[in-house]
């Protein structure tokens, strides 16, 4: 997802003396500016100005790097980059002279703090360190997106290779592709990762911050230490769920493969969930369905390829959801400029993403869409990225966002969540005597679990590993080690083979090199079940919550546009309240959602020696 303040850092520029200062005398007898909240408003209003005009280059060069990599483009790709790191700097340092004054209203107040906080990767005022970061942020992205693995010997490219773990079911060739693609991919940038560590915490430390994590951790509206305290909590709620799946899962692999690949007790192998990062089960579920229940009647990949649906067609599905609730068709452009398929032709960024160009309707995905439940998913939720874009872009420059990066991932997912039996009865994919009955209940909600569920440990620990090399806690030496105790820890996951010293498997994870923060999506996973129940509270949905559609329900598309609008301009609790009457981010709606199957689970697994 690319909004405004993330497609480039926030920019800003050194002003003159504010022409309005008030002045007071110092010790020497000279008149020194003391800065007054006037100054500061007009401070801001320039800075939006300035940086408004430069996003919109920066976003279109950023665009062109991700369609079509090469030298020349990554080139352009680093010098923008550097502009924008200096300027957002400069932003940040100016704003900080600010943030004491008196009489500051809350917007400005709010303005602020988003300038001095919300540089992704600050560069130090030193000379050459802007460049320097961004032409390592520039490789590090560009060779996530050139990386290759292997499958039987034979070179296979990023999507590809993603695709083919989720269906092959042979461990050798899975732990092969796992292996190549860490080892290929990662490896080779863990010397640049480690430097851009150098520069980006010197930064920080600049803007007052004790290292980027703690800088990341700012931008919540609560201390940074709170932030730290509210995921754990959060994941303190769900974690019960968590392993209980786990536990489950683990047996029905020790069924499929035997003891030799993975054991009974203990963590599970990496590579056996369908999943390059483990992050995600949903692709075996044909080896977890229980007997009976398992059996829901249908798959999203079958429907859509019996229907002749081609990546085209699946986007404009997409489009039909938000139509039915009311919002306004997406413009031509959108059709005319998005990347939907991989072109045969140029090596891209295929990781899917929603972007809004000038910041108000020229709105994209990149994507490379296979005919695939999966990827049927993600349209949704992309298009949530894109709609919220649209809702919000009246509001000045630095409320052009999510009310936190949290809301913008949970948008689309709670679309998503209304990808239901009824809902694809509704848009003519299922016939409605394949409905599953509700003796089927515990296998549709297994299926969701398997990626809603299990996604949340990695979620958390992405990030948790970064804090800890931001703030020094996890040396270079020790990356790859400290990665996979974390993975242990919170997943119950192990590598399928052993990792070299010099090993940099957090690099093979996107958002690592895409230098993408990533506590947003542990936190989308909480919201969107709340934002979810909200919604069916308002359509008035009186059945079991899980196979809730509000598809078509013109009232919940007013309560979440007048939610959407409100873009980055209030904090989060005002937000949150004004569409689902809490100020409280919490996992209840997710473990209600989940219940029926959490009983059930409960019952699988007595006996079994659960845990790792």
């Amino acid at each position: 997802m690319k909004t405004a303040a993330s497609i480039i850092a926030l920019a800003g520029i050194t002003l003159s003396a504010p022409v309005h200062a008030k002045h007071h005398e110092g010790e020497s007898g000279q008149d020194i500016a003391k800065p007054t909240a006037t100054d500061a408003k007009k401070f801001v209003e320039e800075t939006e100005k300035k940086a408004f005009d430069f996003s919109v280059d920066a976003a279109r060069i950023y665009w062109i790097n991700s369609t079509y990599i090469n030298d020349d483009t990554d080139a352009l790709a680093a010098k923008v980059g550097a502009q924008g790191t200096t300027m957002s700097v400069q932003a940040a340092i100016d704003a900080a002279k600010y943030k004491d004054v008196a009489g500051l209203d809350a917007e400005t107040t709010r303005k602020l703090n988003k300038l001095r906080g919300g540089i992704v990767l600050p560069a130090p005022t030193t000379d050459g360190a802007a460049t320097e970061l961004n032409t390592i942020a520039t490789k590090l992205n560009s060779s996530y997106g050139k990386g290759k693995g292997t499958l039987n010997g034979k070179e296979i490219n990023g999507s590809d290779i993603e695709a083919a773990m989720g269906t092959n079911r042979n461990p050798d060739e899975l732990s092969e592709m796992w292996d190549s693609w860490h080892s290929k991919v990662g490896a080779p940038m863990k010397d640049d990762y480690a430097r851009m560590v150098e520069i980006a915490n010197a930064g920080a430390k600049e803007l007052g911050f004790s290292d980027v994590g703690a800088m990341w951790r700012s931008g919540y509206d609560m201390p940074a230490d709170d932030f730290a305290q509210l995921t754990d909590k959060l994941w303190s709620q769900v974690k019960p769920l968590y392993d209980e799946l786990h536990c489950y899962t683990r047996d029905k692999l020790n069924a499929q493969y035997g003891d030799e690949v993975q054991a009974k007790t203990g963590a599970i192998r990496a590579d056996l969930l369908g999943n390059m990062w483990a992050q995600e089960w949903g692709n075996i579920y044909d080896i977890v369905a229980p007997e009976g229940a398992g059996d829901i009647g249908f798959d999203t990949t079958k429907l859509l390829n019996a229907k002749g649906y081609d990546a085209l067609k699946m986007v404009k599905a997409g489009e039909g959801f938000f139509s039915s609730l009311g919002f306004e068709p997406l413009p031509q452009s959108f059709w005319d400029r998005s990347q939907f398929t991989k072109p045969a032709d140029r090596e891209v960024v295929c990781h899917a993403s929603a972007w809004n160009i000038d910041n108000v309707d020229d709105i994209r995905i990149k994507m490379c869409i296979k005919v695939n439940g999966d990827d049927f998913v993600t349209i949704h939720h992309e298009l949530g990225h894109n709609y919220y874009q649209r809702a919000y872009n009246q509001k000045s420059y630095l409320h052009l966002d999510g009310a936190n990066d949290g809301f913008h991932e949970a948008i689309g997912d709670m679309i998503a969540l209304s990808i239901t039996p009824e809902y694809l009865v509704q848009v003519g994919l299922l016939e409605s005597d394949k409905v599953p009955s509700a003796d089927k209940d515990v296998g549709l909600l297994l299926r969701q679990a398997m990626d809603k569920v299990a996604f949340l440990p990695f979620g958390l620990l992405v990030d948790k590993w970064r804090w800890q090399v931001f703030s020094g806690d996890i040396k270079p030496a020790d990356y790859t080690q400290a990665w996979h105790e974390l993975k242990r820890q919170y997943q119950g996951i192990t590598p399928p083979v052993e990792r070299p010293a010099d090993a940099f498997d957090p690099g093979a994870k996107y958002h690592i090199p895409g230098n993408t923060p990533y506590s947003r999506y542990f936190l989308a996973r909480i919201l969107q079940f709340q934002f979810y129940k909200a919604a069916c509270d308002a359509a008035g949905w009186e059945g079991s919550l899980h196979r809730c559609s509000f598809y078509g329900n013109k009232e919940v598309g007013t309560r979440l546009n007048a939610m959407l609008e409100l873009g980055a301009s209030k904090p989060w609790p005002d937000a949150l309240e004004a569409f689902t009457g809490t100020r409280e981010m919490d996992g209840s709606a997710m473990i209600s959602y989940f219940q029926p199957l959490m009983n059930w689970l409960q019952e699988e697994n007595k006996g079994k020696a659960c845990g790792w």
